[in-house]
């Protein structure tokens, strides 16, 4: 259990940075459960590179300025744009099947999202994420230089200053490796390694509602939290406008090049007199392709307004050739549900979709952290700001996660041997493990009610109350009783529940994806929200 790098995750961050290393390093990647299981799997749209000679990398730029309600940062904006052809092109070169179009200047397919001022979404019809990821995959399991470990949960990273002996204070602290659970043998291992890549996605669940899978429970957003790293903007929680609404279907995203097609947002019969109205013109402009904040604020409005349960997104007007062509997941996973697409609309409802704070990066993925890096939806270069434009973030997966590999193979080292075992002598087998699951429920119920798209400060006050009470009884748990994957998943849910609503009561203003009833305005100046942990101040 001695590597070059220990990457924490397997989606296209991690993966993209395993790949451009392990010709060179021995790499271990850490999956919680199998290596497909995460968020990249799952990103229907594609991803957004200026690839057309009609686009620009300025109009690419402006549109994510936009989007992100004035707290981008425009240096990390500009490189993680600019250097988007070259990570499309080696995607290609990997051999992902993105959808062609013999008549466009790259031979493949664009089409636009919310926000987007230009065609230039490449995608592999309406499942890249799967397309990406069972590419890269294969690659991964075929280099001799990548160990994969799956079902294993990552607990803790070791920090130098926090070894026996260790005086904290004199200098940068230093990550040696981590901490990881076997979930089947229920052993845990220490890993030793020179360079530790947090790419474990977001923190989805912690809301009721999510398009993410189970695996986004924000693990390397705690664990950088609990080693001393700085997070930002963690009150920027993206609701994504439509999620399907159906009692047999579980964080099934309609993505937003449904829309991008022609997709109209309509009330159902439920609204009474004005059903089958148009609703999103009343609200914007932009109609139907405004940016996500814009429209999700747009549905829940209109549905708490009239009761509603759920809004209709049409795209039935569209041939059914096109739809098959264009949306065949969507299309079939909808039919298996009963409903025909190319004849009726799709029921849709918002959902906690993306976390566009994290732990605080450079533009090589550099952490506060000597010898930790993080990249993806658990990091926060500035890209999205307020707001994330639609696409953006598997962009920024591979260009960060290629800029971090290049950074590590710059630097020399190795781990350090010797590092200790992890200490069980003290604790016991848990007596009653329904209080995980009562707390975990308790958690995404509340972070639902009194933390989502609309917020006041009572409500952030009672999250708060309830945040802290949970803790303590986490904490509790956590000392007295042997880890279990879902015990480790609660504790950092919990610890990123207390980061969004810390963040949240920090900002007294509405901005991007964070609405306050008690704050409606926007100040003149655009500031992040940094926390930074007591350790380190």
């Amino acid at each position: 259990m001695n590597f070059d790098v220990a990457i924490v995750g397997s989606g296209l961050g991690g993966l993209t940075v395993a790949l451009h290393l392990a010709d060179r390093c021995r790499v271990a990647v850490i999956a919680k459960r199998s290596m497909h299981e995460g968020a990249s799997s799952w990103a229907q749209g594609g991803i957004a590179a200026v690839l057309d000679s009609a686009d620009s990398h300025e109009q690419h730029i402006a549109d994510t300025l936009v989007a992100g309600a004035g707290l981008c940062d425009e240096g990390a904006t500009r490189f993680i744009v600019e250097n988007g052809r070259a990570a499309i092109d080696w995607l290609i070169a990997q051999g992902v099947p993105f959808t062609p179009d013999p008549g466009a200047e790259l031979g493949f397919h664009l089409t636009r999202e919310g926000g987007h001022s230009q065609r230039r979404i490449i995608h592999a019809a309406d499942a890249t994420g799967a397309a990406v990821q069972n590419t890269l995959e294969a690659k991964a399991r075929a280099h001799p230089n990548i160990t994969l470990f799956e079902h294993h949960c990552a607990i803790d990273l070791i920090m130098s200053d926090r070894l026996p002996g260790a005086k904290r204070g004199d200098s940068q602290p230093q990550c040696l490796g981590l901490y990881v659970l076997d979930q089947k043998s229920a052993r845990v291992h220490t890993v030793a390694a020179a360079h530790t890549v947090l790419a474990t996605g977001g923190a989805g669940k912690v809301y009721l509602y999510t398009t993410n899978p189970d695996t986004a429970t924000g693990d390397g957003i705690a664990m950088a939290w609990r080693a001393g790293c700085r997070v930002a903007n963690m009150e920027f929680i993206q609701f994504h406008p439509t999620c399907l609404y159906h009692p047999y279907a579980k964080s099934f995203l309609i993505t937003e090049a449904i829309r991008g097609e022609g997709g109209l947002l309509k009330l159902p019969p439920q609204a009474g007199a004005r059903a089958g109205e148009r609703f999103m013109p009343w609200h914007d402009e932009r109609a139907e392709l405004a940016p996500r904040d814009i429209v999700a604020r747009a549905i829940d409005f209109e549905m708490k307004k009239r009761g509603l349960d759920y809004v209709h997104l049409d795209i039935s007007h569209q041939s059914p050739a096109f739809l098959q062509s264009h949306f065949p997941n969507i299309y079939q996973r909808c039919l298996e549900l009963g409903i025909d697409i190319t004849r009726e609309p799709i029921p849709v409802v918002p959902a906690a979709h993306y976390t566009c704070g994290g732990v605080i990066t450079d533009n090589a993925g550099r952490t506060d952290a000597a010898g930790l890096y993080a990249v993806g939806e658990t990091a926060y270069t500035g890209l999205h700001g307020a707001n994330r434009l639609a696409s953006n973030s598997l962009l920024e997966c591979l260009v960060l996660g290629q800029a971090c590999a290049a950074d590590i193979l710059q630097r020399t080292g190795s781990a350090q041997s010797g590092l200790p075992d992890w200490d069980e002598s003290r604790v016991t087998n848990a007596d009653e493990e329904v209080v995980i699951a009562h707390n975990w429920d308790e958690l995404r119920r509340f972070m639902w009610n009194y933390v989502g798209i609309v917020r006041t400060s009572k409500r952030l006050e009672r999250a708060q109350h309830r945040i802290d009470l949970l803790r303590e009884e986490i904490d509790e748990y956590y000392r007295n009783f042997r880890i279990t994957s879902d015990l480790l998943e609660l504790r950092n849910l919990v610890d990123c529940a207390a980061l969004i609503v810390k963040s949240a009561k920090s900002r007294h203003e509405s901005r991007g994806l964070h609405t306050s009833r008690d704050y409606p305005a926007t100040l003149p100046k655009a500031l992040p929200t940094v926390l930074t942990p007591k350790r380190r101040r």
